[in-house]
C-alpha cells in the first residue's frame, strides 16, 4: 500500500499513515486504511494495533486543496466513506492504540477519537477539532465519539472554541489518556497495546461492544443528515473563502 504501512511484531501490528508532510486524508488513504484494518481484523496472529503517523503530523485531516476541486456529490461520497471508516474503527473488535506523534487535526483527530486509547507526544504537536475556526461544521459520529470520551461540557468547549490543545491540555480534557516524550511514544503505545492484547480476546471484544455499539447505533441514524448539513455549510460563504486560503503543501 502506498500510504498505510504495516509492521507486525509479537502480535502487535503498527499501522503508519504516511502521505506527504502532513498525512492529509483523501479517498485513497481511507480505502487503504480500511483494507489494512480489515486484514488485521481477520489475522488471528494480530492481537492489537498501534496506529500512528509519520513525520510531524499524525494527520492534518482532509486534503482540503484536493477536495476544493470536487463536485458536491463526489465530496458526499468521500464523506460517507470516511464516516463509515471511523465507525468501523470505533467498533473494531481488537484493541487499537493511537500514538499521536504530532499534530492531530480535524479529520485526523476524528480517527484518533475512534481508537481505544490515545498517547500523545508532549511538545510535538497540537490536537484539535478546529472546524469552526474556518467556518465548517462536524458530523454526528465525530460529535458523539468526542462526547463519549470527554463528556458533554468538554465536548462543547472543544467544538465551540476550535482551539488547538497541547498534550498536557488534551490530557486534562480527556482527549488523550497519556502524554509522554516523543522518544518514548512508540514504546509506551506498544506497551499499552500489549497489555490490552493480554486480555481474553472475546471478553475484550464483548465489553468493547457493550460500551460502544449503543453510541454508534445512535449516531448512524443521524450521520446522513449531518453529512448533508456539513456539505451545505462547506460550499457556502464565508467557509468557501476560508477553504481557498488553506494551503497544506
Amino acid at each position: 500500500m502506498a500510504f498505510a504501512k504495516v509492521e507486525t511484531r509479537d502480535g502487535i501490528a503498527t499501522v503508519v499513515l504516511s502521505r506527504g508532510k502532513v498525512n492529509a486524508l483523501n479517498g485513497i488513504v481511507i480505502d487503504e486504511l480500511r483494507a489494512c484494518f480489515s486484514a488485521l481484523e481477520a489475522d488471528p496472529d494480530t492481537k492489537a494495533i498501534v496506529f500512528t503517523g509519520s513525520g510531524k503530523f499524525f494527520s492534518f485531516g482532509f486534503d482540503i486543496p484536493e477536495f476544493r476541486s470536487f463536485a458536491k456529490d463526489d465530496f458526499r461520497d468521500y464523506l460517507i466513506n470516511f464516516t463509515d471508516f471511523y465507525t468501523y474503527l470505533f467498533l473494531f473488535p481488537k484493541p487499537v492504540v493511537a500514538a499521536l506523534n504530532g499534530h492531530t487535526i480535524a479529520g485526523g483527530c476524528m480517527l484518533a477519537l475512534a481508537c481505544d486509547y490515545r498517547v500523545m507526544a508532549a511538545n510535538k504537536g497540537k490536537i484539535s477539532l478546529n472546524e469552526i475556526a474556518f467556518g465548517s461544521s462536524i458530523f454526528a459520529g465525530s460529535t458523539e465519539m468526542l462526547r463519549f470520551l470527554v463528556g458533554s461540557a468538554n465536548a462543547a468547549k472543544v467544538l465551540y472554541s476550535g482551539a488547538m490543545y497541547s498534550a498536557e491540555e488534551a490530557l486534562g480534557l480527556g482527549l488523550v489518556q497519556e502524554a509522554t516524550s516523543d522518544t518514548h511514544l512508540m514504546d509506551k503505545a506498544k506497551a499499552i497495546a500489549a497489555d490490552l492484547a493480554s486480555k481474553h480476546a472475546p471478553a475484550f471484544a464483548g465489553i468493547k461492544a457493550l460500551l460502544r455499539k449503543p453510541v454508534a447505533d445512535g449516531w448512524t441514524q443521524r450521520e446522513k443528515a449531518s453529512i448533508s448539513d456539513f456539505l451545505e455549510i462547506w460550499y457556502a460563504e464565508p467557509t468557501w473563502t476560508n477553504l481557498r486560503n488553506i494551503k497544506i503543501y
